[in-house]
């Protein structure tokens, strides 16, 4: 260990959420000085709070993890503050990171739904521009791609210095499983559970269950954005994944079986499948962050499940 985070400050931003949480408590252990950031104390969409979160706490390095998320349900009912928020969070976060003194690095956290629709698989970080987003996720995927273009400009015009990751699907103990916010994992091993306490014989699924997604564990993805935060220098994107791909029957076959509801699963096509397929090439995150994702996913999965199993109440807490 370098010694790097020994007493270094540090603003986490989303730092109470789920990945937030986990980066969080890594950086602590390697002996940083952690602020978590919280929507209450900092509410980042209005002007000049973000100046005073860098004025109040005074980092050398930034994690900007905050952000106004759910799935796909979510994402129809709610596209207008979705885009809206998460575009406000990240242009302030960044020129406030630019006017304040002593900031060294400004860590920011993409989405892979910022890819087009149609993306050759894998998807590589040159594809970024290549088409519209999938519908349902285009409000929030655009703003993100918003804070990559101004991390690029702000590098070149005034030589900001950024790290910007692309994670894909995220998941492990300490997910949310509100319905408001919960995406697929998180949506399906609640509901199985239920339906299995209920006596359940059928359990309806959205979507034809052909689309694939990539799941990432949390843990994985937090040891890449501290690798990140310290030893990378760089606006251009870096995916984040396993190179695995599950289709989500896949998934939530294997989710109903851990958890042991063992009645019929109803796919009903006439509900939204989202993107047809993911599963990026995280070449780039090995090559210069020497990053590799270490969880099996059965092991997460059952990590995950056990996890809600054992703290229900805290898991279906509706987001503040």
């Amino acid at each position: 260990m370098s010694g790097f985070w020994q007493q270094r400050p540090v603003v986490v931003t989303g730092g109470a959420g789920f990945l937030g949480r986990v980066v969080s408590a890594k950086l602590r252990s390697l002996g940083a000085d952690v602020f978590v950031a919280r929507s209450a104390d900092y509410d980042l969409t209005v002007p000049g709070a973000a100046e005073q979160l860098l004025a109040d706490t005074s980092p050398t390095h930034i994690i900007h993890l905050a952000a106004r998320v759910g799935g796909i349900g979510y994402n129809q009912a709610e596209p207008a503050p979705l885009y809206l928020a998460n575009l406000l969070m990240g242009t302030h976060m960044i020129e406030a990171a630019r006017h304040a003194p002593g900031i060294d690095k400004t860590v920011l956290l993409g989405t892979v739904c910022s890819y087009p629709k149609f993306t050759p698989v894998p998807f590589r970080e040159e594809s970024l521009w290549d088409g519209y987003p999938e519908e349902t996720n285009a409000p929030y995927g655009i703003a993100k791609k918003a804070h990559l273009i101004h991390a690029q400009v702000n590098e070149a015009q005034y030589g900001q210095r950024f790290a910007y990751l692309i994670p894909t699907n995220l998941y492990g103990p300490g997910d949310k499983f509100h319905q408001s916010v919960s995406h697929v994992i998180p949506a399906r091993i609640k509901r199985c559970v239920e339906a299995k306490e209920a006596g359940e014989s059928k359990m309806d699924v959205w979507g034809t269950g052909t689309a694939s997604r990539e799941y990432l564990f949390v843990d994985d993805a937090a040891e890449a954005i501290v690798l990140a935060a310290e030893h990378h220098v760089g606006a251009d994107p870096i995916n984040l994944g396993t190179n695995r791909e599950v289709t989500i029957r896949e998934t939530v076959e294997l989710i109903a079986t851990m958890v042991g509801y063992d009645g019929e699963l109803v796919w009903d096509p006439t509900k939204p499948d989202g993107q047809p397929r993911r599963r990026v090439d995280p070449s780039r995150a090995e090559q210069l962050l020497g990053w590799r994702a270490q969880m099996p996913f059965d092991d997460g999965l059952r990590a995950t499940i056990d996890w809600y199993l054992a703290h229900r109440e805290e898991a279906e807490r509706a987001p503040h």
